[in-house]
């Protein structure tokens, strides 16, 4: 695929989130929309979309690493929280071992404790074609750990750009590894999430021309709503609303990184509901205060939205 075929490709829209449903079959619309006013926000909140809230592994980092909670532990913590699934991140996997991961799979179907997917730490923007190769079987090593699981989504990173490298050429590399990803986890129903994050993604025009550009239904956007590199938090809601149509999993904070304001979760739940996205909306702590205290406190706002504004 070269630059050309990347900047102009599209996706096929598909029934799966009904994503492309609205928002880019009106060629009009902005690719960034502008602010909405206060009438505008006020939209109909007796649509019908499924908002489910869960609780990321790593909002729970610390004892994880420190040793002082297990995965296990931790998929019993999500129903202690009451959440709808928890989102496992493989950092703190004891091994791949297929007997390892069905025991996981066992406990949570023993729990009623659903996975809403795996996260793991793949970059794919390399600038070696050896790299890349190293990126995709790590992808998909992570692929079939997802699958073993028994979860549906696998969230990745684009990643930094190499030292030397143009933006196009690390969006073209990205796109490059991500293209068979996606075609590899399809065969096994997995959707692949690109999470804006640091790098390359962490605005987006670019996500969503590298989401375009590998133009595969198992490719998608893992969005965190608090991660856009932007100035001000009235360009965070801008980019949120430009990626939720093409979100396949959603992470949730409730303070911006860059612009550092606290997130107006309420307004943000309300543009879910106008893109009509169906899915999970995991809690994903990293404030000061402790997990064991923290962690439930963002649950339950999250908890809290999911009733005010689901169906589920």
């Amino acid at each position: 695929m070269d630059s050309t075929e990347l900047t102009t490709a599209r996706l096929d829209p598909t029934p799966r989130r009904k994503f492309l449903r609205d928002a880019l079959a009106m060629s009009a619309l902005p690719l960034i929309p502008g602010p909405l006013d206060a009438e505008e926000r006020e939209i109909d909140l007796g649509a019908t979309c499924r908002l489910l809230p869960g609780c990321c592994a790593y909002s729970y980092g610390p004892d994880l690493k420190a040793g002082r909670m297990t995965m296990e532990d931790f998929i019993r913590k999500g129903v202690d929280l009451g959440v709808s699934a928890v989102d496992i991140t493989v950092y703190w996997l004891k091994s791949t071992d297929p007997a390892y991961l069905a025991s996981l799979r066992h406990l949570a179907t023993r729990s009623a404790m659903p996975f809403s997917g795996a996260a793991c730490g793949v970059n794919m923007a390399q600038g070696s074609e050896a790299g890349r190769a190293k990126s995709l079987a790590n992808a998909k090593k992570w692929v079939d750990a997802t699958n073993e699981l028994g979860a549906s989504h696998l969230r990745v990173f684009a990643g930094e750009a190499p030292a030397g490298s143009s933006l196009q050429e690390a969006m073209h590399w990205t796109a490059e590894v991500l293209k068979p990803a996606s075609e590899y986890a399809g065969k096994l129903g997995i959707t692949l999430g690109v999470e804006n994050d640091s790098g390359i993604a962490d605005r987006a025009d670019v996500l969503l021309e590298i989401i375009r550009g590998v133009d595969s239904p198992y490719a998608g956007i893992n969005l965190d709503i608090s991660n856009f590199a932007t100035k001000s938090d009235e360009e965070q809601y801008r980019e949120i609303e430009a990626c939720i149509p093409f979100a396949t999993h959603v992470h949730i904070r409730d303070r911006f990184e860059s612009a550092k304001g606290p997130i107006d979760l309420d307004r943000v739940w309300k543009l879910f509901v106008k893109h009509n996205y169906e899915g999970y909306l995991s809690a994903e702590y990293e404030a000061e205060e402790a997990p064991a205290t923290g962690v439930p406190k963002l649950v339950a706002k999250v908890r809290a939205l999911c009733r005010k504004y689901s169906n589920a």
